[in-house]
């Protein structure tokens, strides 16, 4: 799953090993973001949630963690 982080940058959220592991995504490459662990029993539609109030302090006014397409 990836994820739009207020316009500001994009997540990749991937299910691995009974857990979720998550990278940055930037100019065709993907690095691991270690000091982002989402708990592995938590569902996938509760991820964009999760990653808000992971990431909130780079909310801009009416900006939101947005799933994109696959």
């Amino acid at each position: 799953m990836k994820f739009d982080i207020y316009g500001r940058f994009q997540v990749e959220v991937r299910r691995e090993h009974d857990g979720w592991s998550v990278y940055r995504s930037e100019q065709g490459k993907r690095c691991p973001l270690h000091d982002v662990v989402i708990p592995g029993q938590l569902a996938g539609d509760e991820i964009a949630i999760y990653l808000d109030d992971v990431f909130h302090e780079y909310a801009g006014l009416g900006q939101a963690v947005r799933r994109m397409p696959d």
